[in-house]
């Protein structure tokens, strides 16, 4: 498949920069694959087209306050973007404007709540440069990742959604808030899981009382989700990699509704892409307990085994997810709704509305 085909025009005016005020009043989209029908509604609205015993599937990988700064001891002030830690306690991480840093090198964590002054008692090692803006940092301080992050750590938006540098505690209170599930309990990402943001703490009581059940997984989302795919055939691009876990509760939920021959609708392409995953080690259209790493890459062509619905964002074009949502409910039919979402000005990415695919 060729990746121009994964493209389509988008007004830079409907790229979402603010979380709608309610999250259930984001607009759903949804589509019938059965007729190709397209009806408008608002994202509360899910209810009508869920039935009875049918199994979401969600993923409570929580984001981490990634993005950080450090100042170089000449004061220059560098951004920077936790990926993960290794073996040895280093930090991976992506940098900008970094050139001229060089190995051995002391830099210092600076504190984005007060006028990026630098901490004195958090200092990096630079290590080395890796590839593509990607540096290896040792931490000087005996804290853990997660402990530094929550205090000098701010949330990791992806790059199309921007803030103002003077605003930074307003803005900060308000990502932290909403770029975030509600059900959000494992740490582990650098970007959020969107399908889930619609959904509040009040709409999920209202599904789980019509007698819908709702399984939980994690699949920590990674940098290379929002991506674009850089070669010109879809089949020669190489997938990142991202940790997942189901557990055996959860996995017992999913394969009861399998046997009551319940839908098991998917809030996300990271949950999709775990049971996907998990589906292909597993036997007669069941899961089972696992964890692990998937670089699965679902594209046009692949053949489904659990899941029977979708609920996801509109998302980039020449993207692994575009490419895995054209896969669930055809090329044609997608970028049908996607020319129709920007008709009627949705908004788009992971701030703005949602799709229901039945």
């Amino acid at each position: 498949m060729n990746i121009a085909e994964l493209d389509y025009y988008l007004p830079q005016r409907l790229i979402a920069q603010q979380p709608v005020a309610v999250r259930t009043q984001s607009r759903l989209l949804v589509l019938d694959r059965a007729n190709s029908s397209l009806e408008h509604r608002r994202f509360c609205d899910i209810v009508d087209y869920l039935q009875p015993s049918d199994c979401l599937v969600i993923n409570d990988s929580k984001v981490i306050p990634a993005r950080f700064y450090v100042r170089r001891a000449t004061g220059g002030r560098i951004e920077g973007l936790f990926l993960n830690i290794t073996d040895q306690g280093r930090w991976q991480v992506l940098l900008k404007n970094a050139s001229r840093l060089t190995p051995r090198e002391i830099v210092t964590l600076a504190d984005p709540h007060r006028q990026y002054q630098p901490v004195a008692n958090h200092k990096f090692a630079v290590i080395e440069s890796q590839n593509q803006g990607n540096w290896l940092l040792q931490p000087q301080s005996g804290e853990t990742f997660l402990d530094v992050l929550g205090r000098y750590g701010i949330t990791p938006l992806p790059p199309y959604i921007h803030r103002s540098p003077g605003n930074c505690e307003k803005n900060e209170s308000i990502d932290h808030n909403r770029y975030q599930t509600v059900y959000a309990d494992k740490p582990g990402s650098v970007a959020a899981p969107t399908a889930g943001l619609h959904f509040s703490e009040d709409l999920l009581k209202n599904l789980q009382n019509r007698n819908i059940k709702i399984a939980r997984l994690t699949l920590h989302v990674g940098l290379g989700t929002f991506r674009p795919i850089t070669t010109e055939k879809l089949e020669d691009h190489k997938m990142h990699t991202e940790f997942y876990q189901l557990d055996a509760a959860n996995a017992a939920i999913i394969n009861d509704s399998l046997q009551n021959a319940s839908r098991i609708i998917a809030v996300g392409t990271t949950s999709l892409r775990t049971i996907e995953t998990i589906a292909q080690i597993a036997q007669n259209r069941r899961v089972q307990p696992a964890q692990g790493w998937t670089d699965l890459f679902i594209t046009p062509g692949y053949q489904f085994r659990i899941i029977d619905a979708l609920i996801t964002n509109f998302h980039l074009p020449r993207t692994s997810l575009l490419a895995l949502v054209c896969a669930f409910a055809g090329t044609e039919r997608i970028m049908t709704a996607y020319r129709t979402a920007v008709e009627q000005e949705y908004r788009f990415y992971s701030y703005g509305d949602a799709m229901l695919i039945l």
